[in-house]
């Protein structure tokens, strides 16, 4: 099963994470990857990251706690193994994180009536 938000998807990295419990993203990771996922976050959690996390594409301990926010929030838990969300992109949040993004990529390419604009006022895409 792949990705499918334009954001996340046809990223190796984030694809593996989705079916491959070695490759959960975790606190020191860094690449492109990380940044898409920071991404995802703050459009779809309004999350707070570091701004040099941001620059270096890096997983930190604001990225982590961004993560365990959105997890908490949405009570993703593996219920087989844990008793409450960690700040790990395994995946079930993987998952979920991008049918997050596609439903907001969905709704930002909706012509809003009112305006004619063809994305909500101040959605970047």
């Amino acid at each position: 099963m792949p990705l499918f938000s334009a954001l996340l998807r046809r990223d190796a990295k984030l694809e593996s994470c989705l079916v491959n419990d070695a490759s959960h993203v975790t606190e020191g990771a860094s690449g492109e990857h990380v940044g898409k996922i920071q991404t995802a976050l703050i459009i779809v959690d309004n999350a707070q990251i570091n701004k040099d996390e941001l620059r270096t594409r890096t997983y930190g301990h604001s990225t982590a706690a961004a993560v365990l926010a959105y997890k908490r929030a949405r009570k993703i838990i593996n219920f087989s193994y844990q008793t409450q969300a960690d700040n790990i992109v395994g995946k079930m949040t993987i998952a979920t994180l991008d049918r997050e993004m596609l439903q907001y990529e969905m709704l930002a390419n909706i012509p809003n009536a009112c305006s004619g604009r063809s994305k909500p006022p101040g959605v970047v895409v």
